[in-house]
């Protein structure tokens, strides 16, 4: 993450922190992804049904993540100036857990799962961002099988 990104969202997540709480690490990440097959088939759709002039691709948000040493901030990111649009979720860090990483041609992911919640959350690391995301995994318990 650049540092005119990295200003933009210290700046928005600044505020919300409780005393004494500081910022770990930030990254852009991806919340969810949208399979190879299903893009393509709706690559495919949007040309058929175009008669060929247009073929649209499915192409999943980016958001900042900011984790503290107490919560984890989600904003929205600005498409068009690389600054955080909206606070999305704020997750409290306290019995957090996550998957195995997974590593992938152009990106790599792990699944954080909390005992309080029956949903989990797909974070999507671009690899360019190795260094946040291998921070991110340190600082959260592999869940035990």
């Amino acid at each position: 993450m650049n540092g005119r990104r990295r200003r933009a969202l210290l700046a928005a997540v600044t505020p919300m922190l409780e005393p004494g709480e500081r910022v770990e690490v930030t990254s852009l990440v991806n919340l969810s992804t949208v399979s190879v097959r299903r893009t393509a088939a709706f690559g495919i759709a949007s040309a058929i049904v175009s008669g060929g002039a247009v073929s649209v691709i499915p192409a999943p948000t980016p958001m900042y993540l900011a984790m503290t040493d107490r919560r984890l901030f989600v904003f929205r990111a600005d498409p068009v100036f690389a600054k955080p649009a909206e606070h999305t979720m704020t997750i409290r860090r306290e019995g957090l857990f996550r998957s195995e990483v997974r590593e992938r041609f152009l990106n790599s992911s792990f699944v954080l799962s909390s005992p309080y919640s029956e949903t989990s959350l797909k974070l999507v690391f671009p690899l360019i961002d190795r260094k946040a995301r291998n921070q991110v995994a340190a600082a959260l318990p592999l869940a035990t099988a």
